[in-house]
């Protein structure tokens, strides 16, 4: 499910038995917001376990903290933004880089992050959105699906980084040029067949 988070309506009503500990209003949120925060979470992470435990504490988070919430924008705006620092903390950790150093060095040589090839599914152009951004270093799959589908500003981005709006600007242009070159048609390729 790509649903944005702010688009899901949670009523207020809702939230206020799930904070008095009502479980089934708790399981209704679970239901209603889960599919799109593991969706976002699998898409800026790129690897499925991980996204897992972090979907597991990002929900956790949610429910321990929605005392918190003062309702000033909608829940799902609210959730978001804790998917998306767990998301940014995982990214920046010390081990997630070891771990991508260890990746790497498994491969013998090849490029850390290689360009899956694109085929059309054979009765449609459906293109796999997932194979795309798996193609990605994980930085840049963050700043694509951040900017393109979340609607983050670059200003945004930069601040959730740390780093500079030029920062968020040169990962969004990196990697929409790559997913364009991996999509580009083979030069060498004929595309009429010879009489």
């Amino acid at each position: 499910m790509s649903s944005r988070l702010t688009e899901i309506a949670i009523s207020t009503e809702l939230i206020q038995l799930a904070i008095r500990g009502d479980e089934p209003a708790q399981a209704t949120i679970y239901r209603g917001l889960g599919p799109a925060v593991f969706a976002l979470i699998r898409r800026l992470v790129g690897n499925q376990a991980v996204a897992e435990d972090l979907f597991q504490d990002t929900m956790m988070a949610l429910f321990q903290r929605l005392g918190d919430f003062r309702g000033e924008a909608p829940l799902g705006a609210w959730l978001r933004q804790i998917a998306v620092t767990r998301c940014l903390m995982y990214l920046r950790s010390p081990w997630h880089r070891a771990r991508l150093h260890w990746d790497s060095a498994d491969d013998e040589g090849s490029p850390r992050f290689e360009m899956l090839p694109f085929t059309p599914a054979a009765s449609t152009d459906v293109f796999d959105v997932e194979r795309a951004l798996a193609s990605l270093p994980p930085v840049g799959r963050a700043v694509v699906w951040l900017f393109e589908v979340e609607g983050y500003s670059h200003e945004e981005i930069a601040r959730l980084f740390g780093r500079s709006v030029s920062f968020s600007k040169s990962q969004l242009a990196r990697a929409l040029a790559r997913l364009r070159q991996g999509l580009a048609p083979q030069e060498d390729e004929e595309v009429c067949t010879q009489i």
